[in-house]
């Protein structure tokens, strides 16, 4: 069984950009020293979770370099849709009747 975080599955992180991976790498780090500082305060509940988030770390890491590589492909960038402004039919068909007045000019 694989111990690890369940928001972190390897096959999630492919689907990451870069920016993405690289601010889930700043949590875990920031995850790891807190519960090291529980931990040495005597207040950590579950030692396992030590393990799992350096597991976690490390599997950022390793795909990182895989696309440093060129071992592992970086996922197309998601682009949003661009707001189109609606026309009306009627403006629709005036303005290809438009732009010919302005080309015979």
């Amino acid at each position: 069984m694989a111990i690890g975080s369940k928001e972190l599955a390897p096959a999630e992180l492919d689907t990451f950009e870069d920016s993405r991976l690289l601010e889930e790498l700043r949590k875990a780090k920031e995850e790891l020293f807190n519960l090291r500082f529980q931990s040495a305060t005597g207040q950590l509940e579950s030692h396992g979770r030590l393990r799992a988030v350096k597991r976690d770390i490390a599997r950022i890491y390793t795909i990182i370099r895989e696309r440093e590589l060129g071992i592992r492909a970086t996922p197309a960038p998601v682009e949003a849709p661009a707001k189109t402004t609606r026309k009306s039919k009627k403006a629709e068909a005036e303005a290809p009747a438009a732009d010919t007045e302005e080309a015979g000019k």
